[in-house]
């Protein structure tokens, strides 16, 4: 089983890339073939600062490996070193229905949010499902907001195979319900776009300020209060200890959960769940040869695996002859 997905350089990773994505596809090295890439030809539609794009791109290579990512054990690149993804998007547009793209909300979230409107942004998706269909990908691990990028995606597999004869896997998306959505500092999905993260690796002064700035209520702490709909529990729910988290629910319901206590809780929790991870990556970040290295090789993998399929689609609709 091929599984593959991508993430943005966009920004500081945080704990929502995490457990969306990160994570999930970290583990995933022991269940099937892993293509793991950096999107850095999406992250144009939102960063378009030549020297934040090349070095959060590094970084964020730096951050997968800490996390324990092997290059041994899959095959993880730079999206833009792989040409011919861009090739195969524009023949998949040709084929792509604009009702298809115009009912994507990403476009309309990111337009409100304040990102510009482009043809970039708007073809977002095309360009997405070229990423997964020219690896042949069988399961796409995603964020919940990604879940519509997906059905897309097979929406535009099954189009081309229609048209053209039997080329493209039509892929799934896997996604943990327990995480499918992290909240952020105000409650909403946590988004480098909204500004609302806390970032994986940061300094502990940095770490403090995020995590005090999550939004609570203003009942007082003897009342009763719903854990369900606190993000800061929903926040933290996802490293407390079982015994733990069971002894704070008890106080949300019961009465006695004080905000700024769990908060000084959380920020101690997270500190110490990415201690291995953030001295790993210290250690990364001063050789940024060595992390070059390991993308092109990667990038010369995923180039190997990507030939046949574009090959293939060009035989298919005629631009080969």
């Amino acid at each position: 089983m091929r599984i593959l997905s991508g993430i943005q350089p966009s920004g500081q990773l945080h704990i929502g890339n995490y457990f969306g994505m990160m994570g999930p596809m970290i583990r995933n090295m022991e269940r099937g073939e892993l293509y793991a890439f950096i999107v850095n030809l999406h992250a144009l539609t939102s960063v378009q600062d030549r020297e934040r794009l090349s070095r959060d791109t590094l970084e964020a290579a730096a951050d997968f490996l800490a996390l324990g990512l092997d290059p041994d054990r899959c095959i993880f690149w730079v999206q833009s070193d792989v040409p011919e993804v861009t090739e195969l998007a524009w023949v998949l547009s040709t084929v792509t229905p604009m009702g298809l793209l115009e009912r994507c909300h990403s476009y309309k979230d990111k337009v409100a949010k304040g990102i510009a409107p482009s043809h970039g942004l708007f073809a977002y998706p095309v360009l997405m499902a070229a990423d997964i269909l020219l690896y042949q990908a069988h399961l796409v691990p995603v964020g919940k907001d990604q879940k519509q990028h997906v059905e897309v995606t097979r929406d535009i597999a099954i189009k081309f195979n229609n048209t053209f004869g039997e080329t493209f896997v039509v892929p799934g998306e896997a996604i943990d319900d327990s995480v499918a959505t992290v909240p952020g500092l105000d409650g909403q999905k946590m988004s480098k776009s909204y500004g609302n993260t806390i970032p994986i690796f940061t300094g502990a002064k940095e770490l403090k300020k995020r995590v005090m700035a999550i939004v609570t209520d203003s009942k007082p702490v003897e009342e009763s209060k719903d854990p369900d709909t606190c993000n800061l529990y929903n926040i933290y729910k996802l490293f407390a200890p079982a015994a733990r988290l069971r002894e704070v629910r008890d106080l949300y319901v019961n009465g006695g959960a004080m905000y700024g206590k769990i908060k000084l809780e959380l920020v101690d929790i997270l500190w110490e769940y990415f201690r291995e991870a953030r001295e790993k990556r210290e250690q990364l970040v001063q050789d940024p040869g060595y992390l070059k290295d390991i993308l092109r090789q990667g990038a010369e993998k995923a180039r190997a695996k990507a030939a046949p399929t574009l090959q293939l689609v060009r035989e298919r609709v005629g631009i080969v002859y």
